[in-house]
């Protein structure tokens, strides 16, 4: 599988990951000048970036940095982004301070993190039935702590 990247400004950072292993490709903010977030609000923070994979069947999940999260309780509105292998557009990481200090985001700062996943695209079927399970309609809390 190959991600091809466009640069829609000269100052945007193509993803990249930390260390061999890592899972995800960090994501970088891409400013003319430094945005602050203040605590409970949301930005929209530009990357300056456009994607497509080379498959059809790969989405392209965009998930918080566990470092801005813990130490300052920044981390993404949506809590997981998607983007799909047929969207062409800018790339935009919706931030929310969650902490109680402003944070200011820095051009070039590593903001989220991108993982490439299969997509299931299963057939949609209508039932007025379902097959019967142990746990049956029991829902949150019913199997115990």
């Amino acid at each position: 599988m190959k991600l091809t990247f466009k640069k829609l400004n000269e100052k945007a950072v193509i993803p990249t990951r930390a260390t061999p292993a890592s899972a995800g490709l960090d994501i970088y903010a891409c400013l003319d000048e430094s945005v602050t977030i203040a605590p409970g609000e949301i930005k929209m923070i530009p990357t300056g970036l456009s994607a497509m994979t080379d498959c059809d069947d790969v989405v392209m999940l965009i998930y918080p940095r566990s470092g801005l999260s813990a130490k300052h309780g920044v981390t993404l509105a949506n809590c997981v982004g998607v983007v799909d292998s047929d969207y062409r557009g800018a790339w935009f990481i919706p931030l929310i301070n969650h902490g109680k200090q402003p944070f200011i985001v820095e051009n070039g700062m590593r903001i989220a993190q991108l993982i490439p996943t299969k997509a299931l695209f299963p057939e949609i079927e209508i039932s007025e039935t379902l097959t019967e399970t142990e746990r049956g309609t029991g829902g949150f809390g019913s199997s115990g702590i």
